[in-house]
Formats: C-alpha cells, sequence, structure tokens
C-alpha cells in the first residue's frame, strides 16, 4: 500500500493504492511526507473530536496491538487480515516510537482513518504522549528527517484520540488496562479532549495499567 500525495491550489489530495509502481521503493517520497503529514493530522483531529472518548463498535472487527513504527509488517498484517475497507480494524495504540518508520506507519494508519472514519479507528497508546515518544525516538526522527514542527503537529493529533471501546456491549478494550478509580463507562465518556496523558487516574491507567498476577 503506498500514499500518492496530489497537490492542487494548496490543497493535498491523498489517493491510496495496493502496490507501489515499478519505480517506487514502497514507502512515501520525503518531498511529499511531510506537507500530507500536516494535513492528515489536521483532519484526523477533527474526526477524533467528533466521535466519543469511548468508542461503540459493532463486530465483525479485527483488534490490532503495538505496531511501533513497524511498516512493512503492517502492511503484511493488512496484506493478512485485508486491506480496508474489506475489513473493520481496531487498533489499541503505540504507533510510533521504536521502529525505524513511525512517520510512515502513523501516517498510513491515519490516513485510512480519513478516509474510512466509520470502519477504522484508532485508540490512544502510552506513546501517543509527547512525555514518551520525547525519549523512545519518534521526536528524534520527525526531527531528523523533518522537523520539531510536524513533531508537535502529531502531539496534538495524538491529544485527541480516543482512549477505549466497547465491541457488542461486551468486549472492553484499551491500550493498558483497568483502573482502580473505573466504576462505569461514563467516567470514561467524561474525558475532556485534547489532553496530555495524566501522571494518575483513569486516563493513565487505561494507557498504562498491566495485568499483574497476585501471588498469596
Amino acid at each position: 500500500m503506498v500514499m500518492i500525495a496530489t497537490m492542487s491550489g494548496g490543497n493535498y489530495e491523498l489517493s491510496m493504492h495496493p502496490h507501489p509502481p515499478p519505480h517506487h521503493s514502497g514507502c512515501p517520497s520525503l518531498t511529499t511526507l511531510c506537507p500530507v503529514s500536516t494535513a492528515l493530522c489536521l483532519k484526523a483531529r477533527e474526526i477524533f473530536m467528533s466521535q466519543p472518548t469511548l468508542l461503540e463498535l459493532e463486530a465483525p472487527i479485527k483488534i490490532v496491538g503495538d505496531i511501533h513504527g513497524q511498516y512493512f509488517d503492517l502492511l503484511r498484517l493488512f496484506d493478512y487480515g485485508g486491506f480496508p475497507p474489506k475489513a473493520n480494524y481496531l487498533f489499541l495504540g503505540d504507533y510510533v516510537d521504536r521502529g525505524k518508520q513511525s512517520l510512515e506507519t502513523i501516517c498510513l494508519l491515519l490516513a485510512y482513518k480519513v478516509k474510512y472514519p466509520e470502519n477504522f479507528f484508532l485508540l490512544r497508546g502510552n506513546h501517543e504522549s509527547a512525555a514518551i515518544n520525547r525519549i523512545y525516538g519518534f521526536y528524534d526522527e520527525c526531527k531528523r528527517r523533518y522537523s520539531i514542527k510536524l513533531w508537535r503537529t502529531f502531539t496534538d493529533c495524538f491529544n485527541c484520540l480516543p482512549v477505549a471501546a466497547i465491541v457488542d456491549e461486551k468486549i472492553f478494550c484499551m491500550h493498558g488496562g483497568l483502573s482502580p478509580e473505573l466504576h462505569d463507562m461514563d467516567q470514561i465518556r467524561r474525558v475532556q479532549r485534547p489532553t496530555d496523558v495524566p501522571d494518575a487516574g483513569i486516563l493513565c491507567d487505561l494507557l498504562w495499567s498491566d495485568p499483574e498476577r497476585v501471588r498469596k
């Protein structure tokens, strides 16, 4: 899958193709990715803010864990599970950091969100936070390849991501785990966005908590 950007009168039109042209390496070019990234962030942010903090979804839907900048693994995942909109997807966060192609990865995911807003869903992970991806690679990738300003644009978009989802009224999905402060779903619905990830509380727990085996 390749993103191809066309500029006309200052506007960017994004198209996605299942296979790269013969001269293409399989990744978006450096000359087009930066302006397209900014446009994607702005449009995706608008869509995230128009949808609830707690998504309520229906099966069938494929649920996917951490990607961490592994762009070609993401393409293989779509090749295996079906490219949107042939399949519906819910991603649980951690799209950037660690891998070498966080920019390509997050741009493709945001492009699908923009193109199929009711079939393709992205939750926030703990790495969709400025305090974390400032350290683990995404900030450095943006700075090295483009600019700190682009990183800030992504940060603003990440601050608007939904944080949890319920599938078929019975499957509760989030990046991290449960919070001892969580007593009903309305508490999640009331989380205000855009927001940074706090150091404690329900939002922090939903993104950070890991199951732990308690030994007696």
